[in-house]
Order: structure tokens, then C-alpha cells, then sequence
């Protein structure tokens, strides 16, 4: 069986369009390519959405963490595609479903994206993603999106 792929930041930022302070993935590691893998943003307090989200006992909005967990299943599709390879593409949010969150997410964790794509057609894929914190669930989600040439 092949090693898993480890893609750096600057790897990341050629498969997806976001820039700071959008891009939620510091890294990623492909375990199967197009199917499941592991993204990884580490948290400090310089975090934009700390400074005014709960201030004086700073989260992380839930909904930054379905983005973080989106855009780790995004990479994860990117990366198994070379039909997208010599294209500009994006992948695009349709719909999110069964979300949960457990724990908070706070300044210093280290938050851990798993993903596995339970379905695909065409160019619309489904994954189930769940984020970690010290190997603890603190959320987890259905996450739909599409890829789509620009």
C-alpha cells in the first residue's frame, strides 16, 4: 500500500481559493486520494474570528469548523482528480447535514478534520467529516458540495 500524501500549505493553496483569513487548512494528509484523509489547522488567539467571538472566552464558531472540515474534503477531492489538474476549479458548499457540535474549540488546540467520502456522482460528492481536538469529537457533519469550472 502506498504512503499517504502530506500536502503543505503551499500545496493546499494551489487546490483551493481561499486565502487568509478564509483558508482553514494549515495541512493535509491523504490517506486515499478522492476519498478519505486528515486536514489540520492549529488554532492561536491571533485567529480573527477569536477577537470577537466570545470575548474573554474565545471559540471557534461552529460554523468555522464545518468550513475547516468542507474544505479538507475539498482538498481531498482535488487530489485525486487530474481531470481537474490543467483547470481552474472551485468547490462549491450545496448542503450540510446531521451537524453536531460537542466541545468547544479554543485557542492553543489543534483541530483535526477526518473526512471519508461516503458518496460521488459526476461532479457532486458527499463526505462525512468529524473534528478533533486531543483525539476528543468536538463536531461532525454531512458535507455536500460540487466541483465546478471557472
Amino acid at each position: 500500500m502506498a504512503e499517504n500524501k502530506i500536502y503543505n500549505i503551499d500545496e493546499i493553496m494551489k487546490m483551493l481559493p481561499h486565502r487568509y483569513p478564509f483558508l482553514l487548512v494549515d495541512r493535509l494528509e491523504v490517506e486515499v486520494p478522492g476519498e478519505k484523509g486528515v486536514g489540520l489547522k492549529n488554532l492561536t488567539m491571533n485567529e480573527l474570528f477569536f477577537q470577537g467571538h466570545f470575548p474573554g472566552n474565545p471559540i471557534m464558531p461552529g460554523v468555522l469548523q464545518i468550513e475547516a472540515m468542507a474544505q479538507t474534503a475539498g482538498c481531498v477531492v482535488m487530489s485525486a482528480n487530474e481531470n481537474y489538474a490543467d483547470k481552474k476549479c472551485s468547490v462549491l458548499f450545496m448542503a450540510v447535514d446531521g451537524v453536531k457540535f460537542r466541545k468547544p474549540v479554543r485557542p492553543g488546540d489543534q483541530l483535526k478534520m477526518y473526512v471519508e467520502k461516503i458518496k460521488m456522482h459526476r461532479n457532486i460528492f458527499v463526505f462525512h467529516g468529524v473534528g478533533k481536538v486531543d483525539d476528543q469529537v468536538v463536531s461532525e457533519a454531512d458535507l455536500t458540495a460540487m466541483i465546478v469550472e471557472e
